[in-house]
């Protein structure tokens, strides 16, 4: 058992593994020293080994639902280009009346489909509208070079979520709020700081991009390091200039080795199994979740929890795997947010376990927290 911090709410698993095994898992990780978004510097070894997707503790990634209906939309950002969104209404909906409503973004190198679409179905299913979107440059959003990386369109795609939603008829923009999962949590962070227009914000295994491509998980990245990756980048501008390929590094590996990381064995049991797995019409299934390398460095310069206190008065829910090998950025955004701010860490739960495993996300806690502060 973790000690209780001050303030902090916990979701507790009856099936949570022992203190003991509980703080080796997480020694085990935080000695890998690398997360999927700096994996860019590690090589992929070619000889790949068998392992078997995790389906246990309720992973459904592709969960349906009779109870709701899927429409498929597109709308302009600020900058006249095109997000495309899966709208997710309750199929109670009076359209007579108007409801509160929920953008919900996607893992970093992710599209919709994976762990948004659960998300947003899930909160359909409770009388919310709800729409899952797909950042720029990813799934059937527009951008190209397709994987770039552009924090500020990623946040301005919340926001023209909002424009979109505010606008619809059985839509009260008074009570629009968001969720973001893995990177998208920062990306959200960063958005509300600038749009008040998001009445309550919740993170769910939220990784801070800017942080750990400066610094590498639990700070592991040396500033050499930093500066090395930094040089790579700006000497392959001058390739891609002059006409070179757009080369795409770091997300999941495409095979598991006797050598590969904790962490990305992670990642691979979702993305490149049966259980996450998807690649959108068109785009080769090699260069999912893998960022372009010139364009990485953009989260150099992003910092998502730089004024993060303003964001109060309105609400904010930080969840967290308490084995989660990102854990560390909740625990910060929870410790510089003003509030009114809520930490619930869900017991035996790694990063990618609170993607899809629906016994383990807590949905009546992001329910009891949306329908207090969207409340008409």
């Amino acid at each position: 058992m973790i000690a209780k911090e001050p303030s902090v709410n916990r979701f507790e698993n009856p099936q949570a593994p022992s203190s003991d095994a509980a703080i080796d898992r997480r020694d085990l990780l935080r000695g890998a020293g690398a997360g999927a978004a700096m994996l860019g510097a590690i090589s992929i070894l070619p000889t790949s080994i068998a392992k078997a997707q995790d389906m246990t503790n309720g992973a459904d990634n592709f969960y349906k639902s009779d109870r709701v209906t899927v429409q498929k939309v597109a709308f302009k950002t600020q900058y006249q280009t095109t997000v495309a969104g899966n709208l997710i209404l309750p199929k109670t909906l009076d359209a007579r009346a108007r409801y509160p409503a929920l953008i919900v973004g996607h893992p970093m190198g992710a599209v919709k489909e994976q762990s948004a679409m659960l998300y947003a179905t899930k909160m359909a299913e409770q009388g919310f509208v709800a729409m899952a979107i797909d950042l720029p440059f990813w799934g059937e959003s527009e951008g190209e070079p397709r994987n770039a990386v552009a924090p500020d369109l990623y946040a301005e795609a919340f926001s023209a979520a909002v424009d979109y939603l505010g606008t619809r008829p059985f839509v009260d923009r008074e009570r629009i709020g968001a969720i973001g999962v893995c990177g998208s949590g920062s990306f959200v962070i960063s958005a509300a700081k600038i749009d008040p227009r998001m009445k309550a914000i919740a993170t769910v295994s939220m990784y801070d991009m800017g942080a750990v491509n400066r610094d590498g998980l639990n700070h592991t990245l040396s500033v050499e390091q930093r500066k090395a990756i930094i040089a790579v980048a700006a000497r392959k501008r001058w390739a891609e200039f002059e006409g070179g390929p757009v080369e795409v590094s770091g997300g999941t590996v495409l095979d598991l080795t006797a050598d590969t990381d904790p962490i990305q064995r992670e990642f691979f049991d979702f993305y490149r199994t049966p259980r996450g797995e998807f690649t959108p019409a068109g785009a080769p299934r090699e260069r999912t979740t893998k960022p372009t390398v010139t364009s990485n460095v953009k989260f150099m310069n992003f910092y998502p929890f730089n004024d993060i206190e303003t964001i109060s008065p309105r609400p904010l829910l930080f969840i967290s795997g308490d084995q989660a090998h990102s854990k560390e950025f909740s625990a910060e955004a929870y410790r510089r947010a003003a509030e009114p701010k809520e930490l619930i860490w869900v017991r035996g739960a790694g990063h990618v376990d609170l993607y899809d495993r629906v016994d383990l996300i807590p949905f009546e806690t992001l329910t009891r927290f949306f329908k207090q502060h969207l409340a008409a």
